[in-house]
């Protein structure tokens, strides 16, 4: 489904070099590294968002960064779900109101049964600001998968929440994924979550290696 070749980047310094990795229907992929070995940086070039010094990222066979700016926010409105580690949510709005401004920009209905299933079913009323970080990271989550993404992207996506919601959370996407034929690419510190994923590597010494 997607595919990077020979990635590499660099700012002051070299982060990685030729990288190469595939992401596949209903698989999970996770990403281990420490603190600035550049896990997050990989993401967003494979989410789109930060074009690699040399390399090529695919999606479906095309070459992402040769599409323009227009057909780039297609891809992202229509076929890519971030979850980001800072949750982006409208402060002076509802939760609901969150996942309706995604229900709006994809078209695809708000579907009530995964608020109930990430425990957030209860809060949907309430202002985002009133909420705790483990429940906005949830609300995010949901609102990504209301738009039902083809690929997620997951920076530590169960970094506010205790042990017992983490399992539960990374339990319903998978069960998203595997619905949906979708894929997870999820970056993470947290070794147990990364091997309940389908595959693992780390990155460190400017390479990925091959955990699982």
């Amino acid at each position: 489904m997607l595919g990077a070749k020979n990635l590499s980047h660099s700012f002051d310094y070299d982060l990685f070099d030729n990288i190469n990795i595939e992401l596949n229907q209903k698989k999970s992929t996770a990403i281990l590294g420490v603190s600035g070995s550049g896990k997050s940086t990989l993401l967003h070039i494979l989410s789109s968002f930060l074009k690699p010094k040399s390399g090529e990222v695919f999606f479906e066979g095309k070459n992402i960064y040769s599409l323009n700016s227009k057909e780039l926010v297609e891809l992202r409105k229509n076929e890519f779900g971030i979850i980001f580690q800072s949750h982006y949510l409208f402060r002076g709005f509802s939760a609901r109101e969150n996942l309706e401004v995604a229900s709006i920009m994809s078209g695809e209905p708000i579907d009530e049964s995964l608020a109930d299933k990430f425990g957030v079913a209860h809060v949907l009323s309430q202002p985002i600001s009133t909420l705790s970080g483990g429940q906005q990271q949830r609300i995010s989550i949901v609102r990504v998968l209301t738009k039902k993404p083809r690929v997620i992207f997951a920076d530590e996506p169960t970094g506010n929440l205790d042990k017992d919601s983490a399992k539960q959370v990374m339990s319903t996407i998978f069960e998203y994924i595997n619905t949906n034929c979708a894929s997870l690419l999820c970056v993470t510190h947290d070794e147990n979550l990364a091997h309940s994923c389908d595959f693992v590597y780390r990155l460190e010494k400017n390479a990925l290696i091959t955990v699982k």
